[in-house]
């Protein structure tokens, strides 16, 4: 064979390498990923997202890295309260990778270290709490552990938005305790919602026998006042007329005939009436001419 023909199979053989070498140093990062990139074994620079190239054999890509927000479900812990109470807590940490280089470089196994972190801190704070303090502060713990696994993860390159305790776990016995609790506080309320029910009931019924008194007076007061305001009119209606004393006589008369009623068994007349009696006989005698004088 040729020694020219040769040569270019070798030429030809090395720039086909090269050109395969070439293809496959291309990266495709995704939306939402970074990418490392070493150069003989020393950080070179991050892949942003796009269709990226990397020196071949003197450059090596590591796999991508997630930037979007993740969630973190971790076991759970044992903690102890301050007053001696074991429990178990199971806590959730959203956090994101804002530092590929940092991410990559900054600790062996994040996601590990992360848990072991969050449940440290987690004892730290309850172990300061009661167990009811415990039960009713669940928003300062979380407040209070995302700001120090914010803190203790920041050279990692890692960002914790929120920290979350999930489920908290008494003891089976003092699950009871605080479940009978609850029931007595329940019965409790529903006792004094019936008595606050009774109540209102009774003033209602108070209310409204107050009112009907009320009116019936109303009633009885306007009844008096239009019967005086009769009697009262009557009276000036006779002393308009000027009636004589023998009228006046004759109307103490029926007044007094009304008195009796048949009821009394004895009355006593007054002069005024026997003198009226005494007129109407003589008027009799002398209008009678059958009888003599």
């Amino acid at each position: 064979m040729h020694i020219g023909v040769v040569v270019a199979i070798i030429v030809g053989s090395i720039l086909g390498v090269l050109l395969l070498a070439s293809i496959g140093g291309f990266r495709k990062v995704r939306q939402g990923t970074a990418m490392v990139v070493e150069r003989l074994g020393k950080y070179a620079r991050t892949l942003p997202t796009g269709l990226r190239w990397v020196i071949p054999v003197f450059e090596r890509s590591l796999p991508a890295i997630s930037l979007k927000e993740q969630i973190a479900d971790f076991r759970p812990s044992e903690v102890i309260t301050k007053d001696n109470v074991k429990m178990m807590i199971d806590s959730v940490v959203f956090f994101q990778v804002v530092d590929p280089k940092l991410f990559t470089y900054g600790i062996e196994r994040p996601m590990q270290a992360i848990e072991n972190l969050t449940a440290t801190t987690l004892r730290n704070i309850v172990g300061e709490l009661e167990l009811d303090e415990t039960l009713t502060s669940r928003e300062t713990v979380n407040a209070k552990m995302r700001v120090i696994i914010d803190e203790a993860t920041n050279p990692w390159g890692i960002k914790v938005h929120r920290v979350e305790l999930r489920n908290i776990m008494p003891p089976p016995e003092i699950q009871d305790s605080m479940e009978k609790q609850m029931r007595a506080e329940r019965e409790r309320r529903q006792a004094i919602l019936v008595a606050e029910g009774e109540k209102r009931a009774n003033i209602l019924v108070a209310e409204g026998e107050k009112q009907a008194a009320i009116l019936r007076a109303e009633a009885k007061k306007i009844a008096l006042l239009t019967e005086a305001e009769g009697q009262a009119q009557a009276i000036r209606k006779i002393v308009e007329a000027k009636p004589n004393a023998a009228y006046l006589t004759l109307q103490g008369f029926d007044a007094l005939k009304a008195i009796g009623d048949g009821q009394a068994t004895t009355l006593i007349v007054p002069s005024e009436i026997q003198n009226v009696a005494g007129m109407f006989s003589a008027m009799s005698k002398v209008l009678s001419p059958n009888k003599p004088a």
